[in-house]
């Protein structure tokens, strides 16, 4: 098992990487101090490790109850949401009832949402099970659910007690959602540490067939790059914002498709391929880092062409973005492999990066 600590003060927390970390009761004990435990799941994930979590938790003697949430990011709505309420109250939790979110990114940050808003604010815990959520959205403390005009534009920041990520877990994930996740590895590596991104390049292969010792790694280097960004700008303020590289035109795409058509991840990946088109456009970054950023992106299985929404139609989705100030739209771009600014950009440029992307 590997250890990384997220430094936050008094709510600093440990993020524990490894494989069976599910079964271990010593690493949730410490963090539920309360009578009650409510797991939080969806259809897909509770026949795989629901029992697992239950039998972990069991010498602890607590009660715990299990809600099991549609699969999907059709599903990440106030309507599913208030689902997870619905159960709370009618099981009468209080203010020391730990959530535990069990599943991938949309059963996180619903989770982690429910925990900040209930009886204004309970402890929960993350257990990730997709590696998208292993590497990003479990650490940090973003939270929150979807608006038909705007993707996680409602939620707010709350951390976990811990994250535990059992990559033993990801041995079930589908080759799609594997996929989905390395589009996170590959942006870390882009954003913030050269090195790291030479090493995917190398071992993506690895990746792809979900070698354990190359996935702990991946998980490990990627946890640290996002807890140290996460501890230095936690409420998202200035640098925090470059984690969002390739997001401003993925979630474009999310909420132009509609949510779930594509993957969060694949959305990411094309995203971060027209971002480093408009880096070019904009003389941060030469061709041959370009193409490197195409190359690796469809050597993760990613798509690398923009699905043709109509420039227009992306231009309104990414002005609904919450990195924009006073309508102008902020975009993360690369200075380089291995560093990223956040900067406007002028409306030819965006054109041209669309125009090419679709």
């Amino acid at each position: 098992m590997i250890t990384v600590n997220v430094d936050l003060g008094q709510r600093a927390y440990p993020i524990h990487i490894g494989p069976g970390l599910i079964h271990r009761t010593d690493l949730f004990a410490p963090h539920i101090a309360g009578a009650s435990i409510a797991i939080v799941t969806n259809t897909t994930v509770e026949p795989l490790y629901g029992e697992q979590l239950r039998a972990t938790l069991a010498p602890l003697g607590k009660k715990v109850i299990t809600i099991v949430l549609p699969d999907g990011e059709a599903y990440k709505n106030w309507e599913t949401l208030n689902l997870i309420f619905d159960r709370l109250l009618l099981e009468h939790a209080d203010r020391k009832t730990t959530l535990i979110a069990l599943g991938g990114g949309v059963i996180g940050d619903m989770t982690g949402f429910a925990a900040s808003c209930y009886m204004r604010g309970v402890p929960f815990i993350q257990v990730p099970t997709t590696l998208l959520a292993q590497v990003d959205s479990s650490v940090g403390g973003k939270t929150g659910i979807n608006h038909p005009h705007g993707k996680n534009m409602i939620g707010a920041f709350y951390q976990p007690q811990t994250v535990i990520a059992d990559i033993a877990t990801l041995r079930t994930l589908p080759p799609r959602e594997l996929a989905a996740g390395l589009a996170e590895v590959i942006k870390h590596g882009l954003i913030a540490d050269a090195a790291f991104f030479d090493w995917v390049e190398r071992n993506i292969e690895s990746l792809n067939r979900c070698e354990e010792s190359a996935v702990m790694h991946a998980v490990k280097v990627s946890c640290d790059i996002k807890s140290r960004v996460v501890a230095a700008d936690e409420r998202e303020g200035g640098v925090r914002a470059t984690l969002n590289f390739g997001h401003t035109f993925g979630h474009a795409i999310e909420a132009g498709l509609g949510y779930g058509e594509w993957l969060h991840g694949e959305a990411v990946g094309c995203g971060m391929v027209m971002a480093a088109d408009l880096s070019v456009r904009q003389g941060l970054l030469d061709a041959a880092a370009q193409d490197r950023v195409t190359a690796i992106v469809a050597a993760a299985h990613l798509p690398v062409r923009a699905p043709a929404l109509g420039a227009q139609r992306y231009i309104d989705l990414m002005s609904v973005d919450k990195k924009a100030e006073a309508g102008a739209v902020k975009f993360i771009l690369l200075d380089g492999v291995g560093r990223a600014i956040i900067t406007a950009v002028p409306d030819s440029a965006l054109q041209a990066t669309l125009a090419r992307a679709v």
